[in-house]
């Protein structure tokens, strides 16, 4: 049997997505570029794409700019902010992913200032503390923070946040990858000046995301060629990405609620099996809180002994199970979570830790299935 329980590293493509994608890629062929009507045709597909996905957010066409997924809309954002916007201060945690770490890390050596706000072990941050910084001078400011975050599933406050850096005139940029397609956000709400998403988290194709990116915001080209993007990222865009990728998000949204509520009954149901073999397993950060974290993940720390720790994942693994380690960026990685590092306890860092993550996809019958695998592992462990 092979079951699927990392939804957050990607997740299945939706077979409507699949079938207007296939359309696309026999039939709208055209550079949308081009003035003749091949090209026409396929300006109009993302066009009226642009049009859908900002429907979903209450903003405004133009301010939607497609790219190839999270990491370039992360890094398009907040060095453009550093370059065009002169900002000279970045906001964040240790905890946010890698294409933000990374980022800020760029970002420092070019002479920006770096202040990392403290979390605590449920991986909420310290919301005085955010706003001692947005305080600490007169510098132009922005704070990237990440919605939900990928490995724990901590939510952040987006419009406490967002209220918070316009009181205090900073900038804000929000990793959006894990919540667009699972929450609804009104950007005519929630003052964010700029977000990244990714399609292949809610369904979609890989290689395709987009920038939020409000109107007069200031950005230069990030990507110097034509002016496609509203001039921000040349190139030829890739149609049926973009098409697969607006699909996916009208179908997510239309079904919000339904698949949250199955997918919530999923994760109560994995939880009490995990408990019920495991009585002493600890849910790092507070993905066990169903009114702190997303619905969509589990992070179980296992009291498995330290010698026996490397052989978990593996077992599942040859049993046809997939989850993750952590972030799916990091596999293969010697240094571990850094996100775990942050939140779990000093005398649990030892043990091992394994994300499940799920989707509408899942059935409670591969959720029994893990549970016989894992008491497979348990009886072996212990004997």
């Amino acid at each position: 049997m092979n079951v699927y329980f990392d939804n957050a590293a990607t997740t299945p493509l939706r077979p409507e997505v699949v079938d207007v994608m296939h359309q696309l890629l026999l039939d709208n062929f055209g550079n949308p570029s081009s003035t003749h009507a091949f090209g026409r045709t396929a300006r109009t597909q993302i066009e009226t794409a642009r049009k859908s996905v900002a429907a979903h957010f209450n903003c405004k066409p133009q301010e939607i700019i497609f790219t190839s997924g999270g990491t370039e809309s992360d890094n398009m954002l907040l060095r453009c902010a550093v370059e065009d916007l002169g900002v000279q201060t970045l906001i964040t945690t240790k905890i946010e992913h890698h294409a933000i770490i990374h980022a800020v890390d760029f970002l420092a050596t070019k002479g920006c200032k770096i202040v990392y706000i403290p979390v605590d072990q449920q991986g909420q941050i310290d919301y005085h503390a955010l706003e001692e910084a947005l305080e600490i001078d007169d510098s132009k400011k922005l704070v990237t923070l990440m919605h939900v975050n990928n490995e724990i599933g901590t939510i952040l406050d987006l419009k406490h946040v967002a209220e918070l850096c316009q009181t205090h005139a900073a900038l804000f940029h929000t990793d959006a990858v894990q919540g667009v397609g699972h929450y609804e956000i009104d950007l005519s709400e929630i003052p964010i000046d700029f977000l990244s998403a990714a399609a292949h988290k809610f369904h979609g194709p890989k290689g395709v995301g987009f920038s939020f990116v409000r109107t007069n915001s200031g950005l230069n080209p990030f990507i110097l060629g034509g002016g496609q993007e509203r001039g921000l990222r040349a190139g030829t865009e890739s149609v049926h990405n973009i098409v697969g990728m607006a699909k996916a998000l009208e179908i997510s949204y239309a079904k919000l609620n339904e698949e949250r509520n199955y997918i919530l009954d999923l994760k109560a149901y994995a939880k009490a099996g995990f408990k019920s073999l495991f009585p002493d397993a600890h849910f790092n950060g507070c993905c066990g809180d169903e009114d702190k974290s997303t619905y969509t993940l589990l992070n179980v720390c296992f009291p498995v002994p330290a010698d026996k720790a490397g052989l978990l994942d593996f077992h599942l693994d040859l049993k046809g199970i997939a989850c993750s380690k952590g972030s799916a960026c990091q596999s293969g990685s010697a240094a571990g979570s850094h996100v775990l590092n942050e939140v779990v306890p000093s005398h649990l860092k030892s043990n091992p830790s394994l994300r499940f993550s799920f989707s509408s996809f899942n059935t409670r019958a591969e959720i029994d299935y893990l549970m016989e695998v894992l008491k497979e592992f348990s009886v072996t462990v212990a004997s």
